[in-house]
């Protein structure tokens, strides 16, 4: 079973007379464990997507799950809790991470503070955290002493200290150097695998899903491919690293065609269909695209 499942999800918001829909029946699995990014331009539904699963804002029709939390169904006081103690979250934005005037140690001891837990405790768990992100040396400097990628893993440690067992991160190289998002991704992918916690990077940029197994684009507020990268032997025996890209099929059997695909064969509003024995053929609905170059038959007979 998923630890997050999302079927037919839909999202509408009301500005002034209009609405605008943000999501239109998006269909996301995700297993306990995993580092996943899901990408989608601005405008895809991303961010609702985000808040949704963060608990900071609930949908308007379908289901969505996390952690057998229904989202959908939860009261203010279930919500808070499980917005302490199921979710951490990581902005782009470095200013809403952490506190100016802590230093890192005690940063990552807030939450743990506003949670109750004692001093010596705290303390503990915190080295632990920068340990674990690689800045135990650095405990003691306040955000202004640290760069920008210091200042997203120890975001990381922030958002791990209630222990959740989902970490959303917006963007968190966004506003990094190509060295320093390669770092922040090894710490990722560390606390992955130390703690199991399971991993969501949402982004706008394609190539920050090089760096994850599975990603999974939205578009125009649904989910519309999924590209998985596997490791294999070649002929000489050397690994290399293989993607995939699938259109996802949802639920009645609806997918969503690749833009380039889409634009390089000019589809529009209705594509003929035909049924082969392993695949399924699609073709623009006019005249010339039904017909060989030589003026031939048609090319779906």
């Amino acid at each position: 079973m998923s630890q997050i499942a999302c079927e037919g999800l839909v999202k509408i918001y009301k500005v002034a007379d209009l609405e605008v829909v943000a999501l239109q029946g998006l269909d996301l699995a995700v297993d306990a464990g995993e580092l996943i990014a899901i990408v989608g331009a601005s405008g895809s539904g991303k961010s609702t997507l985000q808040n949704i699963l963060g608990g900071l804002d609930t949908p308007t029709a379908g289901k969505a799950s996390v952690a057998g939390f229904d989202l959908a169904s939860l009261d203010n006081r279930a919500r808070s809790i499980y917005r302490r103690e199921v979710v951490g979250f990581v902005w782009q934005q470095t200013s809403r991470n952490l506190v100016p005037y802590l230093d890192a140690a005690e940063n990552v001891e807030l939450p743990l503070v506003l949670g109750g837990m004692g001093g010596r405790d705290r303390r503990h768990v915190a080295r632990e955290l920068l340990d674990l992100i690689g800045l135990s040396d650095r405990a003691d400097h306040r955000p202004h002493q640290l760069s920008g990628g210091e200042q997203q893993r120890v975001a990381i440690a922030i958002a791990l200290a209630n222990r959740p067992k989902v970490l959303l991160a917006d963007e968190p190289t966004g506003e990094l150097d190509t060295e320093s998002a390669e770092e922040l991704f090894a710490v990722l992918r560390g606390i992955n695998d130390a703690l199991g916690v399971t991993v969501i990077v949402l982004t706008h940029d394609p190539l920050v899903a090089t760096q994850v197994n599975r990603t999974i684009a939205i578009r125009d507020g649904r989910t519309s491919t999924e590209t998985v990268r596997r490791a294999e032997l070649d002929a000489d025996g050397e690994h290399r690293v293989v993607a995939e890209e699938f259109a996802l099929l949802d639920r009645v059997g609806r997918l969503q065609l690749p833009r380039e695909y889409v634009e390089a064969l000019e589809l529009e509003r209705r594509v003929r269909l035909a049924l082969e024995s392993d695949h399924v053929g699609v073709w623009p609905d006019r005249p010339r695209a039904r017909r060989r170059r030589d003026g031939g038959e048609d090319e779906n007979e």
